[in-house]
Order: structure tokens, then sequence, then C-alpha cells
């Protein structure tokens, strides 16, 4: 008896002490968002001192989901493994002679993995295609996305929301996300607003104004009473408010299957470029690929993509990264199963042979990644002892100053370079906080819990307890 009775006190001892070691603060919000303890993993620890006892560890060795947080293993893995200075190819092969603005054959436009071939680029692409004294072709635009297992995934099968932009599948020729912009200009003297769409697409009908409406600028998307499930046609049976002023929604495209041939064949048109066949899926013929290309477009650095995928939490370019890891690994055609192995070689060799890593597509778009807050702090303790700490910490939000940070409710607003994450039931941070001791800090906190998007304050609250150190131990 009194040895249970003995082991009964070491043990409510030992959970007094986890318990103790959460800052008052952070546990008062975790309270208040009704998160218990055990739904939740902290982690706070020296940035450059590994061997260093944590400030504080609780159930920070508990696989977790992580949503976008996992970005950090994937952009870490691309810029030690590819370099901060990759950058995508879009090579264009012309098929045929040019005669008096008439090309008498094909286009083949050949996707690489590209992030950002986003419309202005397309142009881009475009009129440099044109700069070869090209105006018409008397053929079709073939578009080559081979590079890339096909990728037959439903995108509204993670949350039932397929004409979310976060939801867009990877491709080897993504072409501004798959995603249409739909601009909204008042005209008070008209009493309309001009409906913009970018990219024009080739065969769906729009209209160019749709009524004003008095009132707040409130659910302005709401009061449009758009119709978007319809491929050939997007039409608003409701007005827009006054008030709002000026507005871009972006929306993905209710067939992404033919969003590619559609974007690139109505910018060729509106561009002034005729088409005699048609812009249809195929592959480059090997004798071309033997040569070099007429033309290609090259992406923005790695580094520069890295800080859209992590300021901002853009799921679609971390699963390109994701497949370009994949494809430059394994030197064949990208699959996940390609890109996993890869990133999962890197994190043993790199990161740590022990320490569990669950990965899928590589974004956090998934319940079935996991990671442990434990397994995040050697991440960013490796990250920051690395010549490319500077390129990651730089992509990362900072706490009340921008990305999805940018509303974050904390007093050390600037201090604080962190990854956020959130999915229903899912809520976590992970990066670097800057203490008033000067010190830097690795700083983690996972939720998983029905409640865990109330957990956020808890987290904001964690951020300002390591922000407020004062004595760097």
């Amino acid at each position: 008896m009194f040895l249970r009775r003995l082991l009964m006190f070491t043990l409510c001892c030992g959970c007094a002490l986890a318990q103790a070691q959460i800052p008052a603060s952070v546990d008062a919000e975790l309270a208040r968002a009704k998160v218990p303890r055990d739904a939740v993993a902290l982690l706070v620890l020296d940035a450059q001192n590994p061997g260093a006892t944590p400030r504080l560890s609780h159930r920070a060795g508990v696989p977790m989901q992580s949503a976008s947080v996992i970005k950090l293993v994937t952009t870490f893995a691309a810029l030690e493994l590819l370099g901060p200075a990759y950058t995508w190819s879009t090579p264009v092969y012309v098929d045929g002679t040019v005669r008096d603005g008439v090309l008498q054959g094909n286009v083949y436009i050949q996707g690489q993995g590209d992030p950002k071939l986003v419309l202005e680029r397309l142009w881009l692409l475009l009129h440099r295609l044109q700069g070869f004294g090209i105006q018409r072709i008397q053929g079709d635009i073939v578009l080559d996305r081979s590079a890339f297992a096909p990728d037959a995934s439903d995108p509204g099968a993670f949350d039932g929301e397929p004409l979310r932009p976060y939801n867009a599948s990877p491709d080897a020729l993504l072409i501004n996300y798959k995603s249409v912009l739909m601009g909204f200009t008042p005209d008070p003297q008209r009493r309309v607003a001009h409906v913009q769409i970018d990219p024009p697409l080739w065969g769906v009908q729009t209209q160019d104004t749709v009524p004003l409406i008095g009132g707040a600028c409130g659910d302005y998307r709401g009061a449009l009473k758009a119709s978007l499930s319809d491929p050939a046609r997007i039409r608003f049976a409701g007005g827009y408010p006054a008030e709002c002023g000026e507005k871009v929604w972006p929306v993905a495209y209710a067939d992404p299957a033919t969003f590619a041939p559609r974007a690139v064949q109505g910018l060729w048109l509106s561009m002034g470029g005729q088409l005699s066949g048609a812009v249809r899926y195929g592959q480059v013929p090997a004798p071309l690929l033997a040569g070099a290309p007429t033309l290609e477009l090259r992406s923005p650095p790695l580094a520069e993509i890295v800080r859209d995928i992590n300021k901002y939490s853009n799921n679609v370019m971390a699963q390109q990264l994701f497949l370009t890891l994949g494809r430059e690994g394994s030197g064949a055609v990208a699959t996940l199963d390609s890109a996993r192995a890869v990133v999962e070689r890197w994190w043993q060799t790199r990161i740590s042979a022990t320490e569990p890593l669950e990965l899928d597509k590589g974004s956090g778009l998934s319940r079935q990644e996991r990671i442990s807050a434990r397994a995040l702090g050697l991440l960013l303790q490796t990250a920051y002892r690395s010549p490319l700490m500077p390129e990651l910490m730089a992509s990362l939000p900072i706490s009340g100053v921008d990305g999805t940070l940018k509303r974050a409710k904390v007093a050390s607003t600037g201090r604080a370079h962190l990854k956020t994450g959130s999915l229903n039931g899912v809520s976590a941070i992970a990066g670097y906080v800057h203490s008033a001791s000067g010190k830097r800090y690795v700083l983690v906190a996972l939720a998983n819990h029905p409640n865990a998007h109330a957990a956020r304050a808890a987290f904001d609250a964690l951020v300002d307890w390591a922000a407020q150190d004062t004595e760097g131990n």
C-alpha cells in the first residue's frame, strides 16, 4: 500500500511539474478556449544550442497533425537539395516553318513543374513566341505535362470545397494555380460594377457588368450570387455593394482538366494571335527533345518561391515543390511516392534518424501528415545553424506584420518569424522568436482538438512569453 501511494504521489508530482511548465498566460488561454493540456504540444528551446535544456517542453515527443507547418520540412529540404538559386524551366518548341507571320506546324509548351506560371508570366511566354514572327498557328498548341504523374484526385475530396483555390491539384504545367481572378470595379455613374475575368478563358461565357447595390461592404461574395459550377459559363444573379470599391475574388475553375487549354487559347486570342487548330494535351516529339527549345521561360529563384509558399501558405505551390524534389531526386516522372522517398531520405541523414516523420503531399493539406514538436524543433535548430538560415527565416510570416500573421494579436509585433497551420481541428505555429534578452528561440505549438482554432490566442500568449524573456537562460 505504501509503495502504491508513493508511486501515485510520484506520478502526480510529475504531472504537476509538467503542467507547471506551461506559462500561466498560456494555460489561461487554453482554458478559455476549452482546449485541454493533453491536446497540445509546446516547445521553446535555444535556437543555437541543440544540447541546452528546453525552456519549455510539453508533450513535445508526440506525433501530431501539423497542417501547413509541415511546409517547413518541404521548403528547407528544397533549399538544401536544390539550392536557393534553383529555377524551373518551361521550354517551348516550334515544329514547322514560319512565313508571313504564319507557322505551318505545331507549338509545344512543356511544363516542368514551375509553381509560379501565373497570368503575367504566361502572357510573357506567348509574347516572346510572337517575337519569332508568329501571329497565326496553322496547327495546334500542344501542352505537355508529362513531367508529373497524372493527378486523378477530386479537388473537393478534402473538405467539400472544390472551388477554393487552396484545393487546386499540382500539375507539371500549372497555369495561374488553375484559378480565375474575378475583378469588380464600381462605376457609380452607370450604377454598375465592371467585371473582369483573368485569364480570359476560351469557350467560357461571362458577363461584363453587375448591378451596384447599396449597403455596407459585408459579404460581397454572397451578394453577387455567383454561379460558378458550370465550366462553360460564369454568371452573377445578384449585385455588388458600391461601398466595396475595387475587389478581386479568386476562385478555382470548375473543370480543372480543361483550365490550361482554355487559358492558353483565350490569352493567345486576346493578344491578337490566331489559331487554326486547337489547344490540346500531348507530348513533345522525341526528335524535338533532342535539340534545343525555341525559347524557354525561367521561373523566379527557389528562394523567392519559398517565400510565397511560407508567407501565404500556398498549398499547390508547396505540392509543386514537393513533386519537383521527387523528379530531381529520381530522374523520372514525379510521383508522390518518389517525393516522399527523397524527403524522408534527406530527413534521416540531415535531421534525425530516430524522430518519426509521416509525409503525404508535403503541403499540410492532409490528415495523414504527422510530426512531433520535438522533430520540428530539431529541424528549426538545424536550419538556424545552416548557411541557408536567412532564406528560410525570411520566408516565414512576421508576427503582426505580414503574411498569415499580419493580424496576429501579439504584443511582440515583429519579434517572431513563424509558419502557421490550420485545418478543421488542427492549429499550429513553428519558427523563431527573438527575445528581449537577445537570444533567439525556436518555438513550436501544436493543437489537435475540435476547438483547436480557439487555441490561437494561447499560441499568441506563448510567443509573447518567449519574446519577453530577459534572462536568456
